[in-house]
């Protein structure tokens, strides 16, 4: 079975609460789960699966709780060519920021050689109040791969 490392970007608790959704689904699943509210790189298996759950806070940034593990990639610069990583990004599409936030934190794994897993999914809380529905409707479509 798979390791998900779950790095969790949250402002008012709505990422948390979607990243202990996915933990509990991928752990009914049998895979391992652990969950970073404050991720940083010495306590990450980089073999693991990446999954970060992440909204948008202010002007398109990340939230604090994750912004000093995106200022740790970009200082180190670690290789993670053996890392691979999705994204489920919650934001609010009435904002011209929406979900650009966590992209900062894909960008910086990119460059440091991480690799995509599936496709990333962008909540709008406009159209799914709860976000944790979509989030484990996308996680059932690719589950398997894991």
């Amino acid at each position: 079975m798979a390791k998900v490392e779950l790095l969790v970007g949250t402002t008012l608790g709505s990422a948390e609460y979607v990243a202990d959704e996915i933990s509990d689904q991928l752990n009914d699943l049998g895979h391992e789960t652990r969950i970073h509210l404050s991720p940083n790189l010495d306590d990450l298996d980089p073999n693991s699966l990446w999954l970060i759950t992440s909204s948008t806070h202010g002007a398109g940034d990340l939230p604090d709780n994750i912004v000093p593990f995106l200022d740790e990639i970009l200082v180190k610069k670690p290789d993670l060519s053996s890392t691979k990583f999705t994204l489920c990004a919650i934001g609010d599409s009435s904002y011209d920021t929406f979900c650009q936030g966590p992209e900062k934190l894909v960008d910086a794994l990119s460059l440091c050689g991480a690799q995509v897993f599936v496709d990333k999914i962008q909540i709008d809380v406009q159209y799914d109040p709860i976000p944790e529905e979509p989030a484990l409707a996308w996680l059932s479509a690719w589950q398997d791969q894991l």
